[in-house]
């Protein structure tokens, strides 16, 4: 995934810094992420899903709110109106490059400034929330300690997540004046609200609230026993998984034409995860699948084998192919499916002597209807016409060249 770092204009002249995940190929829509209450844009969850959303030709603009992270400004002088202005800032950046934002995501307090953001921002067609706050006057209670202190001398420094931070009386007026419930009624925007029950900074029912104040379309999904920052992998795995399966309803991702010599398009696989062996597999926007190494290999189990692929793609090609003939011939099957097994020795592969199958793949077919002896045998007899069964079993070349 490509990765520009770029920075812009916050909403009160200060320099911010932000990172733009590209996609590896044709570029289709842009999103905008809005990071949680004294985050930054580098969190592991929103670094997911933005590498989710690039293999689909989805952009990712990626910020730090005014004086967090690596920007520029005073964090005591900012608010959640001024976060929503960096939001608005930040698209009317995007804009001016030609990639004005089709989708807002915001985590926490960022869920939250994207709902109040997203009236401002007209080419905005869906928005996104993770563990968001209905209200933002519930942040209050991560200082809550403090708030006599901050009241009565107009400021005071706080701990939260182990960094101090000063946090002033025109805060706590400002997130009190909030009032999302109208905002969120007139969205005018595909919802999807994305929660854990467990989750114990903002309770459930922000989500609740969220939800029954939009109007649809709206969606709202669980996230099981996530935290509320979404710290295990497998958590931001599966909220990326939902938000791309999800936003492919509501945003228009037409790729081009595929290349010369590439008739069926391209197959893009990229890593997922670097520091073990998960890939993304992508064939467009829309049809994607996890490749994985089994724990005993050092990977994650997270998703089939490349031989698995492999297989898969022999078994489904067997299947088809029955069909296509059994159909053309008005042969009663009913149901067609296919077991397949790979089988390799690893070891023996650099030992090998040229020529010397060391792959061998058993396939078990299963035929249902009321077909005659000499029509299943016909049908077993078409199976070795698949023509991924011919690729494996003939030599193929692979023709590699450095991007």
């Amino acid at each position: 995934m490509p990765t520009e770092r770029i920075t812009f204009t916050g909403h009160a002249g200060d320099t911010l810094a932000a990172r733009l995940d590209l996609p590896e190929g044709p570029h289709l829509a842009t999103a905008v992420f809005a990071h949680c209450f004294t985050c930054s844009k580098d969190i592991p969850a929103a670094r997911r899903i933005a590498a989710r959303l690039a293999t689909m030709g989805i952009a990712v603009l990626r910020f730090d709110f005014t004086g967090l992270g690596h920007s520029d400004g005073e964090f005591a002088n900012t608010h959640f109106s001024s976060n929503v202005a960096d939001l608005v800032a930040a698209a009317a950046y995007l804009e001016d490059r030609g990639m004005a934002p089709d989708l807002l995501v915001g985590h926490s307090l960022g869920g939250a400034a994207v709902l109040r953001a997203a009236t401002q921002i007209d080419t905005a067609k869906a928005v996104v929330t993770l563990g968001a706050p209905s209200d933002p006057a519930h942040v209050a209670h991560q200082f809550d300690t403090h708030t006599d202190q901050i009241t009565s001398e107009g400021q005071a420094t706080v701990t939260l997540g182990g960094r101090p931070f000063e946090i002033r009386k025109a805060f706590l007026e400002d997130i009190s004046n909030q009032n999302l419930s109208k905002c969120i009624a007139s969205l005018n925007k595909a919802l999807l609200v994305l929660h854990a029950p467990r989750d114990a900074t903002v309770s459930i029912e922000n989500a609740a609230q969220i939800f029954e104040a939009a109007k649809h379309p709206k969606s709202f999904v669980t996230l099981d026993n996530a935290d509320h920052l979404i710290t295990n992998p497998k958590d931001a795995e599966y909220a990326a998984e939902v938000i791309a399966s999800w936003v492919g309803r509501y945003l228009t991702l037409t790729p081009p034409a595929p290349p010369p010599g590439a008739p069926e398009g391209v197959v893009r696989v990229s890593e997922a995860n670097p520091a073990g062996f998960l890939q993304d597999v992508n064939a467009g926007p829309f049809h994607h699948a996890l490749a994985d190494e089994p724990l005993a290999y050092g990977g994650s189990n997270r998703g089939m084998t490349p031989y698995g692929f492999l297989s898969a793609g022999l078994g489904a090609c067997t299947s088809m192919t029955i069909r296509m003939y059994a159909r053309r011939k008005n042969w009663p099957l009913d149901h067609v499916w296919v077991d397949v097994c790979h089988n390799k020795i690893h070891a023996a592969d650099a030992e090998a002597p040229a020529g010397q199958k060391v792959d061998q793949f058993r396939r078990k077919i299963h035929l249902e209807g009321a077909l005659t002896q000499e029509q299943r045998a016909r049908l077993l007899e078409i199976a070795d016409r698949c023509p991924v069964h011919r690729t494996l079993e003939q030599s193929s070349e692979v023709v590699t060249q450095l991007a």
